[in-house]
């Protein structure tokens, strides 16, 4: 049985431009210790994903369809039980530190107030334990700096302290939602190094969201390629870079740059990403992909397996991608 088995989930948004369907029909599975990357450009849903599986979704939006987790279903669980499982099996890393860590707060009491109120411990016993997190994450000086405010650290070690409150009650499944965004090259290398190291000695599993296939490559062991809501191509990670099955994977591989260039402009997917708010009639990344067939106007094809462990939506035929 998977960890994670997520089943059709639909997550939409009430607005006043109309319904939002930022995600369409998205399943997948996780198992216990496995890397799952979720990538796709901004918009593409991935966020909402989580969120949907966290209960975090805004008062405007709705999920539909089914989250198990270790075989319970947890989407529409009240808040008490959402409460229960958040922390002490999942947790998540959101994406901007500096936001989702209280400014006012003194680290220190951010972190113990997790332990305090997940696992019971006196204020002192959960800040000496938030210090010994935060030695893991490889933050020097872990017993002094614990007490200093989240402005008094730098980006990397902001997102290092985000990491450690969200291992603190060491869950069974950790969702990074952009953990490298806005850090430098070499930073973004530690960050992942250390949440590969803290994987392994956890054996959690990991739910990776990002928009850089790099850190994918780097990362996951099995990857999903969002666009528009919809999943477009499903494989493991070597499979995909070896030969991508899908136009849009194709075109964001395409898109990263390469150490041999020699110059030249960058490529593009050329266009935007659709309009989530109006009704999808055919595939969506239709308007934008150069090996448009007249079908894909009006049809929006199913995931299907071809290979062991792949699946991909599209109407062009595989040995057409040649």
């Amino acid at each position: 049985m998977a960890l994670l088995d997520v089943n059709d989930l639909g997550v939409s948004f009430a607005t006043a431009d109309g319904t939002v369907n930022a995600v369409n029909g998205v399943s997948f599975a996780l198992e216990r210790g496995q890397t799952l990357g979720i990538v796709g450009e901004s918009g593409s849903g991935k966020s909402q994903i989580a969120f949907a599986i966290m209960g975090l979704l805004a008062k405007n939006g709705r999920a539909r369809g089914s989250v198990k987790f270790d075989g319970t279903q947890i989407l529409g669980a009240t808040k008490p039980a959402l409460n229960a499982l958040r922390a002490n099996h999942i947790a998540m890393v959101f994406q901007d530190p500096m936001t989702a860590l209280n400014p006012y707060m003194r680290v220190s009491d951010q972190m113990a107030e997790v332990l305090v109120h997940h696992k019971g411990m006196s204020k002192t016993d959960a800040i000496a334990a938030s210090a010994q997190m935060l030695d893991a994450v490889k933050i020097p000086g872990a017993r002094q700096r614990i007490r200093l405010y989240p402005h008094e650290f730098s980006g990397g070690m902001r997102q290092r302290i985000m990491i450690a409150m969200a291992l603190l009650c060491k869950p069974d499944l950790l969702i990074a939602d952009e953990p490298t965004t806005a850090l430098d090259v070499t930073v973004q290398a530690q960050i992942m190094q250390l949440l590969a190291e803290l994987q392994r000695e956890f054996g959690m599993a990991t739910m990776l969201i990002t928009h850089d296939l790099g850190v994918i490559a780097g990362f996951c062991r099995e990857v999903i390629v969002l666009y528009g809501g919809r999943v477009m191509e499903q494989a493991p990670v070597d499979d995909l870079f070896a030969a991508p099955s899908h136009p849009y994977t194709r075109g964001l591989l395409a898109a990263i740059p390469r150490l041999e260039s020699t110059g030249g402009a960058l490529r593009a997917i050329a266009g935007s990403p659709p309009n989530m708010t109006k009704a999808q009639v055919g595939c969506p990344f239709a308007p934008r992909c150069d090996m448009v067939l007249p079908a894909c106007a009006s049809t929006m094809p199913d995931l299907l397996p071809f290979a062991p462990a792949r699946a991909r939506a599209c109407n062009r035929r595989l040995e057409d991608m040649a």
